[in-house]
Order: structure tokens, then C-alpha cells, then sequence
């Protein structure tokens, strides 16, 4: 477990993060042991329901070899639904799994709804070198026919749900075309296939990527 020191056996998460000429180290606040870690970027593939996240993860998993693809509705339970809290341990339980896979050398592809604002006040977030936002939108008309057209399972046909997810994807839109910090990349899926945003996402992310190393 990455959170357990080493030296003390303390379970920490708020570990104090330090740069230094040879690497990036984990520093225990309780014995101040410094644990050697990756600390790679994280890319959020976010939207609204209906936007085209769950599509897209199987397509991008086939393009995205040096990456791991993974949908955050895996570890969903029930004993998460906190809205009150913004479903924080949630968040941070996703944090703290992308951090540990991340060790292996590969950065994480999270795709799943998620803010800015729910990920970047989490403890776990300190382990990653950025947090990287991009937003799957579509025309309201396009969203409004997807959502009448899931399985009734999935409890997306109602006019109220429908309605408050064309405000959430229109306030994507909105966030695509500002720039706050931290910025959010919109992408259009009125008129792809589940292929071409995969190809496009993934390309982002290698432009991203490739930018980053030049910069370090």
C-alpha cells in the first residue's frame, strides 16, 4: 500500500511531496522517511451522462497502449452516495488507485463525470504531476435523443433528468470556450462515431503528453 511507510509502518496520505535532482520523493510527515515515486500526470475524461464517456473507453483502450484506460463507474457502491460531500471519498478512492497504478510507468486515462472542483481539493491530488480536463459535449438536440434512447435500466428518459443534463453539458461547453485554470478541453461527439472521438482523445492526450515532456 503506497500510503503505508516503509520506515514507521504509519499509514499517511498527506505525505509532503519534494522534487530534487534525482527523482520525486513521498516525505513521511511522522519519521520523515523519503519514498522514491512516479509522479505522473492524470487525465480526467469527463461530461455529462449521454455525452459519449462509456462508449468511449473500449475504443480508446485499443489506441492507448502507453496509457491505462479506465471508467470510474467500476468502483461505484452505494456507501459512496454522499452528495453532501460531493462524494469525496469516492474521489479520493480513485485518486488513490490511479497513483498506485501510475507507479508502473503509465499515466491514467480516468473517464467518468468529475469537476475540476471535486478533484483538485483531494488529498490524493498532490500525488500528480498535473490533473489534465477534458470534456465530452454534443448539440442539446443530440443529447436529449441519446438519453430517450438508453435502456430504462439506466433511469435517463425523464424530463428532468434530461433537462439538467443538457444544463451540465452546456456548462462544459462554456468551460471549453474560458480559460480557467484548470483548463478544460471540450470536444465535440454530435457527428463521431465512438472511433473518431477515440482517435481524437487519444491524440489530445499525446499532444499533451509530448507538450509536458518538452516543457520538463
Amino acid at each position: 500500500m503506497f500510503n503505508v511507510c516503509p520506515a514507521c509502518g504509519e499509514y499517511r496520505v498527506d505525505k509532503i511531496i519534494q522534487q530534487s535532482a534525482d527523482g520525486t520523493y513521498a516525505i513521511c510527515p511522522e519519521c520523515e522517511h523519503p519514498h522514491p515515486f512516479l509522479q505522473l500526470p492524470l487525465f480526467i475524461v469527463t461530461g455529462a451522462s449521454g455525452a459519449g464517456k462509456s462508449t468511449l473507453v473500449l475504443q480508446l483502450s485499443k489506441l492507448a497502449n502507453d496509457f491505462v484506460v479506465m471508467e470510474s463507474d467500476i468502483l461505484w457502491d452505494n456507501r459512496f452516495n454522499e452528495p453532501e460531500t460531493s462524494y469525496r471519498d469516492y474521489r479520493e478512492t480513485w485518486l488513490r488507485m490511479a497513483k498506485n497504478i501510475a507507479q508502473a510507468g503509465k499515466p491514467v486515462v480516468l473517464c467518468g463525470t468529475a469537476t475540476p472542483d471535486q478533484l483538485e481539493d483531494c488529498v490524493e491530488r498532490r500525488y500528480f504531476s498535473e490533473i489534465h480536463y477534458i470534456a465530452l459535449v454534443c448539440e442539446s438536440g443530440v443529447l436529449e435523443e441519446r438519453l430517450k434512447g438508453r435502456p430504462a435500466w439506466r433511469g435517463s428518459d425523464s424530463d428532468g433528468f434530461i433537462k439538467g443534463m443538457i444544463g451540465f453539458n452546456q456548462w462544459f461547453i462554456e468551460q471549453g470556450q474560458a480559460e480557467s485554470m484548470p483548463r478544460i478541453v471540450a470536444i465535440d461527439t454530435s457527428h463521431d462515431t465512438s472511433q473518431e472521438t477515440a482517435r481524437k482523445v487519444h491524440e489530445l492526450i499525446c499532444e499533451i503528453s509530448f507538450r509536458s515532456d518538452v516543457i520538463a
